[in-house]
């Protein structure tokens, strides 16, 4: 099962495309072990590399990745539950510019970004086709859970590749 380009907002497609057509539970399930080797390869003097004067150290895009996991896997638990309100934007330079990563570790960030991952495997495990096709408003724009799930997918392999990249950090 994959989201149709109308289950989500058009600036979603940058995640979206970088995830295969799948399973979206076994796809979220296998990217707990990709991640958690990923994340290994992380090493300390990278902790506070920038690759450019005003773009996110190592350690912010990691908060980055943090918060958006738990922005989107909410998301997708409020709509799989039935909310009716719109849930609210994320603006996501606000939220890095309203954290102090200086008391943040390495391995700290590290080890959080996996368990949000697990929990959002877990929020996702159970979920039948009609749950995942449950549409909700979030930031002014109708989206899906199964959409929601491919963005969480998507996000992550779009900052994985910008470490290897942008950061040099490869496994």
């Amino acid at each position: 099962m994959r989201p149709s380009p109308s289950d989500y907002p058009p600036y979603f497609e940058t995640y979206v495309s970088l995830v295969e057509t799948g399973d979206i539970q076994v796809m979220l399930k296998n990217s707990l072990k990709t991640m958690d080797f990923f994340l290994q390869s992380v090493s300390f003097e990278k902790a506070a590399y920038a690759y450019a004067a005003g773009k996110w150290t190592v350690k912010e895009v990691l908060q980055h990745c943090i918060d958006s996991e738990k922005v989107f896997a909410y998301r997708a638990m409020c709509i799989a539950r039935g909310e009716q309100q719109p849930l609210p934007g994320f603006d996501q330079d606000e939220y890095a510019a309203n954290v102090d990563i200086s008391k943040r570790s390495l391995e700290s960030l590290k080890e959080e970004m996996l368990l949000a991952r697990k929990s959002t495997v877990m929020l996702f495990e159970y979920m039948s086709d009609e749950y995942l096709s449950k549409k909700g408003i979030a930031g002014n724009n109708p989206i899906t859970v199964l959409a929601l799930g491919y963005i969480l997918l998507g996000h992550w392999r779009h900052h994985e590749k910008l470490f290897r990249e942008k950061y040099g950090i490869e496994p």
